[in-house]
This record gives C-alpha cells, structure tokens and sequence, in this order.
C-alpha cells in the first residue's frame, strides 16, 4: 500500500489538539457517587479527576446532565440551562469545568437537539394553539383518514424504540407531532431558522460561554428531513409502520445546517471538539464523509456505526460474523478517509453497545477477559484516529450477568424490545 504522505491532502497530516486528545465518556448516573443516594453525580466526577488524568485523559465526554424527566436516561431534555438534581447543580458543573481546566483538560458536553422532552418549554408552548410562535419550532401535521373515516397518521414512519408510528395524536389541537424516538421526545424542526437560532444562542453559545470546550452532537445526521414527509418504502410487509430514515437521515438540507452551525457558532470558539453521532447509514461511507472534510467546514469527527453493526447491533439480536468482515470495515475507514483528507475517531464502546470483551473476545473467565481488553485496546491505540473509551472499558469491565433479571435494563430501547 502507498504510504499516507503519497495519498493524503495535506490537510490530514496537519496537527490539531482533536486528532492528539484521548477522550473519555462519562455516564453521569453509573461513574461516581458522591453522597451514597445510588446514582453517580458530577460531585463524583469532580473527586475522580486526578484518577482520568493519571489514565491520560485529555477530554472528558458527559452524557447529559441537564433537567430531564428521564424516560430516555436524560436524552430528553426539558431544559438545557439547568442540570439534573439527581446529578447536582449548575454551580457544581461550573467547578467540574474550572477543576477539568486546571488540569488541562477539556469538557465535551452532549448535545442533543434533534429533539427535546416534551415537557421542555418550546413543546409546552407548541402544543397550544396552531397559531403559537413555537408552534413550527417542531413537526405538526393533520391526520389522514382511511375511506372508512378512520383516523390515521401522517406517513407510515415508525419510531425507533418500538413497531409503533412516529406520530403522537395531540388532543388540544387535534394535530399529530413527529417523535423518531418516543413520543415524549418531539423531534426539532429545523427547517425553522428561528429554530436554528435558538440552539445556537440559547443553547450552544450559552454553554461555551460557561467554558464548555465542545460537544458530542446526538444523532446529527436527522436533524434535515424530507420536508414532505412522504411515506417510507415497505421493507416489512406485516408491519403497519417502515423504518423512515430514508427522508430523516443524512438529509436534503443537513449539511447546510452544519455548515451554517460552524460559521455562526463553532468558528468563533477556537480549540473546539466536535464529533457528531451519525447512526442509520448503513455501509455506505460516501454519505458519511462529507461531515469531516475540512473544506466542508462541518464537524472535524463522527461516530460511524459500520463496524458497530457487524455483529447484530442494534436490533438487539446478535448474529454471527468473520473476523475478516470486521478487519475489512476497520481497515476501509482508516484508508479511504486519510485519502480524502478526513479524520477517524476511534471507538468500540459507549452507553449505546454492550461491553466489547464480550462482544468481541471472551469474558468467561477473569484469563481470557484480561487477555481479550488487552488486544482490544492494543488494536484500537495503534489505529489512526481520535481514541474514544468509554467508562470502565479500562478494567475491562464486561457485560451484566446474564442471569440479571430484565429490571435492571434501565433502558427504553431494551424494555421496548423485550416487552415486544
């Protein structure tokens, strides 16, 4: 193979503070608790700091603590300018980045903004009137109705979290809304620049203003949909409702919306990270490029879900794979995208996927989990990229007991699917 400096623009082989950075995840609620109530909080964290730093923790990625009702672990946000109480305060966040900043370190805040709780202000004042000036801050439609005069949703779409639609029928206004994921996280309309305008001040500009130092982007790559909204292809003939994301992912309009971020927001903040979270792509690296190319002027990083999905993720059903199919998709990345001048981020686990030991090696026994976190990570720390770990993937920390019962999967994706 030729060497990278033979086929590389040189805009890849430019130093960045993002391509020299370990980062490192931090689930709020499961990392450290500091006042023994059962749930982690940034108290916690802020008594860990000096622990991450001697790992060689340069970043700090946090999961969101903002004020949420929690029916999808704080990924609905009622409000992004207040945190949590189960996680403490806003004072205690701005310590969090002050000890992080003496340190030398960096905080990544995720941002979230594809959607929002529905009990977050914006929705509350939407679902009101049809005439209410946030009413088109999120995606209301009339019904359709069968020749029979029953009531239907707009499209076919379904949602993620289960078989059911992705439209929620509002009594007030006698409209449905969109929710791609559950009906208490109404999606953002963002064909709206009102809209635009609002994360952007209101929400971004507000956080790095506090000295936050980036974000994690939730599901970017769904924030432009097909503006009609048509009907998804029929890929399960006995299923009422399809997979959408054929017009709500990587959309008509998302890399506008992307490039207009970085001009209005994230070219005014020097020594950024970003890296965006682009799911429901599947195998098709053309699509995913264009957000890290540095011409584009867009995200310098993203969490592709290729090599994620290569052993059954994330239908929750595993399926048996070759090496070789995970060596192909590894390696493909790390080539092709240096070729055009992008850069890797490097991953295999987060809050999103089981353990990797044992996904991919052996945690039977206390040997061979050793031995499979070492490999892993020996493969990972020597690819070209950004390197992501997620905690406790450095104890090698492996998946729950299978004899667990399903209560202790505080998650909305598994409880869906096994209630299916």
């Amino acid at each position: 193979m030729a060497s990278i400096d033979k086929i590389a623009p040189q805009h890849y082989q430019e130093r960045a503070h993002f391509k020299e950075c370990c980062i490192y995840q931090v689930y709020p609620a499961s990392f450290c608790d500091s006042n023994g109530d059962g749930v982690g909080d940034v108290q916690g964290i802020i008594s860990k700091l000096d622990y991450l730093k001697d790992l060689g923790v340069d970043v700090i990625w946090l999961s969101p603590v903002y004020k949420s009702p929690f029916v999808d672990n704080g990924y609905d946000i009622s409000d992004y300018h207040e945190i949590d109480a189960r996680f403490g305060t806003l004072a205690d966040v701005d310590r969090l980045i002050s000890e992080m900043h003496k340190r030398d370190m960096k905080l990544v805040m995720d941002l979230v903004v594809n959607h929002c709780s529905d009990q977050h202000q914006w929705f509350v004042e939407s679902r009101k009137a049809k005439d209410n000036p946030y009413r088109d801050f999120f995606w209301w439609r009339a019904p359709k109705y069968s020749p029979e005069g029953e009531r239907l949703p707009p499209n076919n779409w379904r949602e993620e979290f289960s078989t059911g639609s992705a439209w929620e029928w509002d009594e007030t206004t006698h409209e449905y809304y969109l929710h791609l994921y559950c009906k208490e996280q109404p999606d953002l309309n963002w064909e709206n620049p009102k809209l635009r305008q609002a994360v952007y001040n209101d929400i971004m500009k507000w956080w790095l203003d506090r000295g936050c130092d980036g974000f994690r982007m939730d599901v970017i790559n769904l924030i432009s949909k097909v503006p009609s909204l048509p009907d998804a292809p029929i890929k399960n003939p006995d299923d009422k409702f399809q997979e959408p994301y054929k017009y709500c992912a990587n959309g008509p309009r998302v890399h506008e919306f992307l490039q207009e971020m970085n001009r209005e927001v994230l070219s005014k903040y020097p020594n950024l990270i970003t890296v965006g979270e682009t799911p429901f792509t599947h195998h098709d690296f053309d699509v995913l490029v264009p957000y890290v190319l540095p011409e584009n002027k867009e995200l310098q990083t993203i969490f592709q879900f290729e090599q994620q999905e290569v052993d059954g993720y994330p239908q929750l059903v595993p399926k048996d794979y070759q090496l070789s199919e995970f060596k192909e998709i590894t390696s493909r990345w790390q080539v092709e995208i240096q070729k055009r001048g992008g850069w890797n981020s490097i991953y295999l686990e987060n809050h999103d996927v089981a353990r990797s030991v044992s996904r991919f090696g052996n945690d039977s026994t206390p040997e061979y989990r050793i031995a499979t976190a070492k490999l892993l990570a020996a493969m990972q720390c020597t690819l070209s990229g950004t390197l992501y770990v997620y905690q406790g993937e450095e104890i090698a920390m492996a998946n729950l007991p299978k004899d667990w019962p399903i209560e202790e999967y505080i998650d909305i994706a598994s409880q869906t699917y096994y209630a299916e």
